[in-house]
Protein backbone atom coordinates (compact mmCIF):
# COMPACT_ATOMS: atom_id res chain seq x y z
CA UNK A 1 0.00 0.00 0.00
CA UNK A 2 1.34 3.43 -0.98
CA UNK A 3 1.63 6.02 1.77
CA UNK A 4 1.41 9.57 0.44
CA UNK A 5 2.43 12.60 2.45
CA UNK A 6 2.96 16.31 1.83
CA UNK A 7 5.52 17.84 4.15
CA UNK A 8 7.92 20.76 4.35
CA UNK A 9 11.08 20.40 2.29
CA UNK A 10 14.30 19.95 4.25
CA UNK A 11 17.90 20.29 3.02
CA UNK A 12 18.30 16.51 3.01
CA UNK A 13 15.61 16.34 0.29
CA UNK A 14 17.76 18.30 -2.14
CA UNK A 15 19.15 15.41 -4.20
CA UNK A 16 15.67 14.05 -4.96
CA UNK A 17 14.24 17.54 -5.52
CA UNK A 18 17.15 18.37 -7.80
CA UNK A 19 16.61 15.18 -9.83
CA UNK A 20 12.95 16.10 -10.42
CA UNK A 21 13.99 19.65 -11.36
CA UNK A 22 16.57 18.30 -13.81
CA UNK A 23 13.95 16.07 -15.44
CA UNK A 24 11.82 19.20 -15.86
CA UNK A 25 14.76 21.05 -17.39
CA UNK A 26 15.24 18.17 -19.84
CA UNK A 27 11.68 18.59 -21.19
CA UNK A 28 12.56 22.00 -22.64
CA UNK A 29 9.14 23.36 -21.63
CA UNK A 30 9.52 23.95 -17.89
CA UNK A 31 12.24 26.59 -17.44
CA UNK A 32 14.90 28.63 -19.18
CA UNK A 33 17.49 27.12 -16.83
CA UNK A 34 19.92 24.64 -18.35
CA UNK A 35 21.19 23.11 -15.10
CA UNK A 36 20.24 23.03 -11.47
CA UNK A 37 22.12 25.00 -8.82
CA UNK A 38 23.65 23.59 -5.68
CA UNK A 39 21.53 23.58 -2.52
CA UNK A 40 23.06 26.75 -1.08
CA UNK A 41 22.29 28.85 -4.17
CA UNK A 42 18.82 27.37 -4.56
CA UNK A 43 18.08 27.98 -0.88
CA UNK A 44 19.17 31.65 -1.10
CA UNK A 45 16.98 32.33 -4.13
CA UNK A 46 13.74 30.93 -2.66
CA UNK A 47 11.52 32.08 0.16
CA UNK A 48 11.75 30.04 3.39
CA UNK A 49 8.06 29.07 3.28
CA UNK A 50 5.99 27.36 0.59
CA UNK A 51 8.62 24.66 0.17
CA UNK A 52 6.76 21.39 0.07
CA UNK A 53 7.47 17.88 -1.13
CA UNK A 54 5.05 15.06 -1.74
CA UNK A 55 6.33 11.60 -0.99
CA UNK A 56 5.06 8.14 -1.83
CA UNK A 57 6.66 5.55 0.44
CA UNK A 58 9.52 7.96 1.26
CA UNK A 59 10.26 8.75 -2.41
CA UNK A 60 9.84 12.42 -3.32
CA UNK A 61 7.52 12.62 -6.32
CA UNK A 62 6.92 16.37 -6.52
CA UNK A 63 7.79 19.70 -4.95
CA UNK A 64 6.88 23.38 -4.78
CA UNK A 65 8.70 26.56 -3.84
CA UNK A 66 8.32 30.33 -4.02
CA UNK A 67 10.74 32.96 -5.27
CA UNK A 68 10.49 36.68 -4.61
CA UNK A 69 9.64 38.64 -7.77
CA UNK A 70 11.71 41.62 -6.64
CA UNK A 71 13.99 42.77 -3.86
CA UNK A 72 11.98 45.99 -3.54
CA UNK A 73 9.90 45.97 -0.35
CA UNK A 74 6.75 47.06 -2.18
CA UNK A 75 6.67 43.62 -3.82
CA UNK A 76 7.13 41.74 -0.56
CA UNK A 77 3.70 40.13 -0.92
CA UNK A 78 4.24 38.91 -4.47
CA UNK A 79 5.96 35.61 -5.23
CA UNK A 80 6.64 33.39 -8.22
CA UNK A 81 5.54 29.77 -8.07
CA UNK A 82 7.61 26.72 -8.95
CA UNK A 83 5.95 23.32 -9.08
CA UNK A 84 7.56 20.16 -10.43
CA UNK A 85 6.34 16.57 -10.51
CA UNK A 86 8.43 13.49 -11.28
CA UNK A 87 7.85 12.28 -14.82
CA UNK A 88 6.85 8.87 -13.41
CA UNK A 89 4.00 10.45 -11.41
CA UNK A 90 2.56 13.14 -13.69
CA UNK A 91 -1.19 13.17 -14.27
CA UNK A 92 -2.11 11.90 -10.80
CA UNK A 93 -3.17 15.19 -9.19
CA UNK A 94 0.11 15.61 -7.28
CA UNK A 95 0.79 19.09 -8.64
CA UNK A 96 -2.71 20.26 -7.68
CA UNK A 97 -2.37 18.98 -4.12
CA UNK A 98 1.05 20.60 -3.76
CA UNK A 99 -0.14 23.92 -5.21
CA UNK A 100 -3.15 24.01 -2.90
CA UNK A 101 -0.88 23.59 0.13
CA UNK A 102 1.50 26.22 -1.25
CA UNK A 103 -1.37 28.70 -1.74
CA UNK A 104 -2.55 28.22 1.85
CA UNK A 105 0.97 28.56 3.22
CA UNK A 106 1.70 31.64 1.11
CA UNK A 107 -1.35 33.40 2.54
CA UNK A 108 -0.33 32.49 6.09
CA UNK A 109 2.96 34.25 5.30
CA UNK A 110 1.48 37.47 3.90
CA UNK A 111 1.63 36.76 0.17
CA UNK A 112 -1.20 38.51 -1.67
CA UNK A 113 -0.27 37.64 -5.25
CA UNK A 114 1.21 34.49 -6.75
CA UNK A 115 2.60 34.57 -10.28
CA UNK A 116 3.59 31.86 -12.73
CA UNK A 117 5.39 32.26 -16.03
CA UNK A 118 4.62 29.28 -18.26
CA UNK A 119 5.88 28.43 -21.74
CA UNK A 120 2.97 28.47 -24.19
CA UNK A 121 3.52 24.83 -25.15
CA UNK A 122 3.38 23.60 -21.53
CA UNK A 123 -0.34 22.85 -21.66
CA UNK A 124 -0.26 20.58 -18.59
CA UNK A 125 1.15 23.40 -16.45
CA UNK A 126 -1.39 25.89 -17.84
CA UNK A 127 -4.26 23.53 -16.95
CA UNK A 128 -2.77 22.81 -13.52
CA UNK A 129 -2.52 26.49 -12.60
CA UNK A 130 -6.01 27.24 -13.92
CA UNK A 131 -7.40 24.33 -11.86
CA UNK A 132 -6.33 26.06 -8.62
CA UNK A 133 -7.59 29.51 -9.56
CA UNK A 134 -4.76 31.18 -11.49
CA UNK A 135 -5.92 33.44 -14.32
CA UNK A 136 -4.12 34.42 -17.49
CA UNK A 137 -3.02 38.07 -17.27
CA UNK A 138 -0.46 38.37 -20.03
CA UNK A 139 1.59 37.09 -22.91
CA UNK A 140 5.27 37.81 -23.44
CA UNK A 141 6.38 37.20 -27.00
CA UNK A 142 9.95 36.01 -27.53
CA UNK A 143 10.85 36.78 -23.91
CA UNK A 144 14.02 34.70 -24.03
CA UNK A 145 15.94 32.09 -25.96
CA UNK A 146 16.34 28.46 -25.01
CA UNK A 147 18.77 26.41 -27.08
CA UNK A 148 18.88 29.23 -29.63
CA UNK A 149 15.09 29.36 -30.12
CA UNK A 150 12.83 32.18 -28.96
CA UNK A 151 10.25 31.17 -26.37
CA UNK A 152 6.91 32.82 -25.61
CA UNK A 153 5.66 32.97 -22.05
CA UNK A 154 2.17 33.15 -20.54
CA UNK A 155 1.80 35.03 -17.26
CA UNK A 156 -0.68 33.68 -14.74
CA UNK A 157 -1.67 35.22 -11.43
CA UNK A 158 -3.62 34.21 -8.36
CA UNK A 159 -4.69 37.04 -6.11
CA UNK A 160 -5.48 36.14 -2.49
CA UNK A 161 -9.01 36.71 -1.26
CA UNK A 162 -7.62 36.78 2.30
CA UNK A 163 -4.37 38.76 2.23
CA UNK A 164 -4.13 42.33 0.95
CA UNK A 165 -7.82 43.11 1.05
CA UNK A 166 -7.61 46.20 3.27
Amino acid sequence: MEVAEIRCMIPEDWQQVKAIYESGIATGVATFEKSSPNWENWDKSHLPFGRFVMTFNNEIVGWTALSPVSNRCIYGGVAEVSVYVSDKYRGRGIGKKLLNDLITDSEKNGIWTLQAGIFTENIASVKLHQSVGFRLIGFREKIGKLDGKWKDNLIFEKRSKIVGQD
